[in-house]
């Protein structure tokens, strides 16, 4: 009967938590506060209990893996390489730079709210938070249908997926100094954070081809549902495998997930359906574990809602805007516009309050309280920040309509032609308003027409529309473009 329970209960909170994501979208919040919601509401008066600090780690570890290998596959590197400057940097220095200065307000302010925090301590509960959260910011940024000016979107993907090592690192090292009672030892850390970045870097690319080579060269094609097995095996070997010999296992993985999305591999659709999915799943129960692992009653301390509230506001207001326009100052390319809001969209999630679990498994003093601190951020964080990632760019003049095409395909990687989404408009009828009288490039063919909510196969005499939509199959995409800017052709989506 226990088992039935278990799994009666694990449904119902799935069920829940599918209900609340959907609730999330039209409210326009983020569908992972409402997820850790949902487990703080279940874990309540222990109605589902849920106290495993280990188990928590463990389903944090397999999560962040699995979602930063998605984010890299998700990710095009012809996107990310303008902007790979600047995220690496706010990756690396802002967070350096967003634990000293956090860390600094926890030790000054702590004698004034009864609390003794040690200098060591501050900058350990400052490092658990100094990292933006990647499965916060790709479920954000990936769920609005808006489109960021200045190349923002891609920045902001980079950096909140490649600053966990940082953050990582810092944790780590503070504490072990913490435990060890020893003062930091900067030479020793630099030393640790070049090997742990230079090995995670180099695995990480290196298992990124491996990977692709062993998909595209094993041949599973009677069962093409392995294919999925066995990538979600090679993403959890690099992992796994990095971390074994000291390298980032964070950095390699997330290196790994963007070697595979750029490089062609078979079934590259199913892949990435199976991969959005179990993402998701992966999410849900990750915030549901850390949902269900907090005490509320220990959140409604005087002491820690002080602490929480009053970290959670500095972070946004000074840390967070400190960091960034000191690490966008050689940047010149960015408006003080673009600037400011990559300093709001600093959100925390699962990543901190994962990491504030470390302190709980190596025994260090006051670590539930450190727990506490960084899950109040988080939820302040989210509800700040994660709701008005949207209204906020619109205020700062920022977003634009991203343009949805009318037609949804799924097109085999083998398969060179491309599939564009044309909309008629007055100067492709100057000719004639039949499809015959459209002058189209060569090897290119208009294969059907969405008028309204109708959808038809057309030929040469079909007569065409202002507004009709166009799905074009071309084997020379530039030709296409060139020939669609001529005839003024405005709204061009790549299907």
């Amino acid at each position: 009967m226990l088992t039935e329970n278990f799994l009666l209960v694990a449904a119902l909170l799935l069920f829940v938590s599918v209900l609340a994501g959907k609730a999330a979208y039209r409210l326009g919040a983020p569908a992972l506060l409402l997820f850790l919601g949902v487990g703080m509401l279940f874990g309540y008066n222990d109605f589902v209990s849920f106290n495993s600090v280990e188990g928590a780690q463990f389903i944090g570890m397999i999560a962040m893996c699995i979602i930063l290998f998605s984010g890299g596959m998700d990710t095009k590197f012809s996107e990310i390489k303008p902007v790979l400057a600047p995220g690496i940097v706010m990756a690396t220095l802002g967070v350096v730079l967003t634990t000293l200065i956090v860390g600094g307000f926890i030790y000054m302010l702590a004698p004034y709210l009864g609390v003794e925090i040690p200098l060591t301590m501050s900058f350990l509960l400052a490092a658990t938070m100094s990292s933006t959260d990647s499965a916060s910011v790709f479920s954000i940024m990936r769920s609005k249908k808006q489109g960021l000016k200045e190349n923002l979107r891609p920045m902001l993907e980079l950096e909140s997926g490649s600053n966990d090592p940082m953050a990582y690192i810092l944790t780590v090292m503070l504490v072990g100094i913490v435990a060890d009672g020893t003062a930091i030892d900067w030479v020793d850390a630099g030393r640790v954070f070049l090997v742990q970045m230079i090995v995670g870097a180099i695995l990480g690319y290196g298992f990124g081809r491996a990977s692709v080579f062993v998909l595209n060269r094993i041949n599973i094609r009677s069962n093409p549902s392995l294919y999925s097995v066995l990538l979600l095996a090679c993403a959890l070997f690099t992992y796994s495998f990095t971390s074994l010999v000291n390298g980032n296992g964070y950095l390699a993985v997330y290196i790994a997930g963007l070697v595979v999305g750029n490089l062609r591999i078979v079934y590259r659709n199913m892949l990435t359906t199976f991969f959005d999915s179990f993402t998701w799943l992966l999410q849900i129960i990750l915030f549901l574990a850390l949902g269900l692992l907090v005490d509320v009653d220990a959140l409604l301390k005087p002491d820690v809602m002080f602490m929480g509230l009053a970290v959670g506001v500095f972070m946004i207001i000074v840390a967070r805007p400190i960091s960034t326009f000191v690490c966008m100052a050689p940047f010149r390319g960015y408006s003080l516009r673009a600037r400011s809001y990559v300093s709001w969209v600093g959100l925390r999630g699962a990543v901190p309050i994962i990491f504030a679990l470390y302190p709980m498994t190596s025994n260090i003093p006051n670590a539930e309280y450190i727990f506490n601190v960084v899950f109040l951020v988080t939820i302040i964080s989210l509800v700040i920040q994660g709701t008005t990632v949207s209204s906020m760019a619109n205020w700062l003049n920022l977003s634009f309509e991203e343009p949805e095409s009318k037609f949804k395909l799924t097109v085999p990687d083998h398969i060179r032609s491309e599939f564009s989404e044309v909309e008629v408009n007055e100067s492709m009828l100057d000719r004639g308003d039949t499809l015959k009288d459209i002058k189209l490039p060569g090897n290119t063919l208009v294969v059907m027409v969405c008028r309204g909510e109708n959808y038809f196969v057309p030929k040469g005499y079909t007569k065409l529309q202002k507004g009709d939509k166009l799905l074009v199959v071309t084997d020379n995409n530039e030709e296409l473009i060139k020939k669609a800017k001529d005839l003024g052709i405005k709204k061009f989506i790549k299907v």
